[in-house]
């Protein structure tokens, strides 16, 4: 009786155990190439994300809100849409569309029922 456990424990065993063979292990030589193409890939990358300009929100890029109208202003109306936004992530910032900003204001703005009062950002 033993004897037959043993073996089938053995059989089990036997069957989970795998029958890959091992993965080929890069020289030397290759995986210091490897090595460099990565380093290199690493530092491109990291040099294309200093120089865009969503890492500074100050930067216009075309097409926003801060290039359309300049940081003051564009401040102003972001300023806006976040006082009167229900929104829990709105478009308020200035690095959208001047339209989008304006937009959630609007939008925002006429949820107010006629007989509401409605913040002075609805109607600045």
């Amino acid at each position: 009786m033993r004897k037959a456990i043993l073996i089938s424990a053995l059989a089990l065993l036997s069957a989970c155990s795998p029958r890959e063979k091992p993965a080929e292990v890069a020289s030397p030589a290759e995986a210091s190439q490897m090595a460099e193409q990565a380093a290199a890939a690493i530092s491109a990358s990291s040099q294309s994300m200093a120089s865009d300009s969503l890492s500074r929100p100050d930067t216009p890029r075309e097409g926003t809100c801060l290039a359309a109208i300049g940081k003051a202003a564009a401040d102003r109306l972001v300023k806006r849409c976040i006082q009167v936004s229900p929104a829990t992530h709105p478009p308020c910032n200035v690095q959208n569309s001047c339209e989008m900003i304006q937009g959630e204001i609007d939008r925002s703005c006429a949820m107010y029922g006629a007989d509401e009062k409605k913040p002075a950002e609805c109607t600045a």
